[in-house]
């Protein structure tokens, strides 16, 4: 069943649905993204979803204290914790609430929940008992750094954080080696250097990219360049939330490619485990040359590292 008027939580005009198991009304999950830096970047809306939920689900209870202080808001619903400790738990338990015709609003950090934060269980359990999900849109430290990058932005692709262990970090970024769409990651201050000293090896030293470093904030940074000149500068520490952007690999014809570059195309596939054989094969389709131009650039530099 569907109705409008006022819901369980006080919200005016908003549709509330009905249960699959019982025909009942129930809640309103909502997501609301919060500012990744600059607190007056939240949008107006956030602060009445705050006011008025039911049930605040926070990443961290004390930041959300902080934000909440700094809008001026008291929340009048339970605030409980919702972060990757406890989201297996704490999940069915908001389902629960929302089941039962609760308005569950769901914070985290910085940015949007979901978007490599916690919130994608809760939204597939949500989902899955037919309950209405709804969002506040917000600051995204995703958009924010394609835009600033001076990089392609018609194309691209988000991938998180990489894998802390260096060799499931090599193998993660092999697997995008040849992505054509502009890439964009997130990273720990502390892994920055060896992140980008693996993308040089992965993607190439002149592959072009931007870190992007505090966005919003009082000493935001982009810094703009090639793998390995961003690789040498973050080996002298970088402190702040970092995201990076890397460019996607070009659409290069046979003239664009060097031995070189065929060469370590053919290298990146055999450590992701093709056989030789078939990466010079690939190469040679992906770079619209004879398998012999690719086969003799492999033998020479095999011959010329003795």
């Amino acid at each position: 069943m569907c109705g409008t008027g006022r819901n369980a939580a006080g919200f005016p005009g908003r549709t509330v649905s009905g249960s699959w198991e019982d025909g009942g009304v129930t809640g309103t999950l909502v997501l609301a993204g919060t500012p990744i830096g600059d607190i007056a970047d939240a949008p107006p809306r956030l602060a009445e979803e705050l006011a008025g939920a039911d049930v605040v689900a926070a990443e961290d209870t004390r930041r959300l204290r902080r934000l909440t202080q700094a809008l001026g808001v008291t929340p009048k619903g339970r605030v409980v914790s919702y972060f990757e400790g406890n989201e297996t738990a704490r999940t069915p338990e908001l389902v629960e609430e929302l089941l039962g015709g609760a308005r569950v609003l769901l914070v985290t950090d910085a940015g949007m929940p979901s978007v490599s934060d916690p919130g994608y269980r809760l939204v597939a359990a949500a989902v899955e008992k037919d309950i209405k999900v709804t969002a506040v849109p917000g600051p995204s430290a995703v958009l924010t750094a394609l835009a600033l990058s001076g990089l392609p932005v018609d194309r691209f692709c988000f991938e998180g954080f990489l894998p802390r262990k260096a060799g499931e970090r090599l193998s993660r970024l092999r697997e995008v080696a040849d992505e054509r769409r502009t890439l964009v990651y997130f990273e720990a201050p502390h892994r920055l250097d060896d992140t980008l000293a693996a993308m040089a090896e992965v993607f190439g030293t002149e592959r072009r990219a931007a870190v992007c470093r505090e966005l919003t904030k009082t000493y935001e940074e982009v810094r703009r360049g090639p793998l390995g000149e961003l690789a040498r500068w973050a080996a002298e520490g970088v402190r702040g939330e970092i995201t990076v952007v890397v460019e996607g690999a070009p659409e290069a014809g046979p003239e664009e490619l060097d031995a070189e570059e065929l060469v370590r195309r053919v290298r990146v596939r055999e450590e992701a485990g093709e056989r030789r054989k078939e990466a010079i094969a690939a190469v040679a389709v992906e770079a619209g040359l004879p398998k012999r131009i690719v086969f003799d650039a492999v033998v020479a530099a095999k011959r010329a590292a003795g």
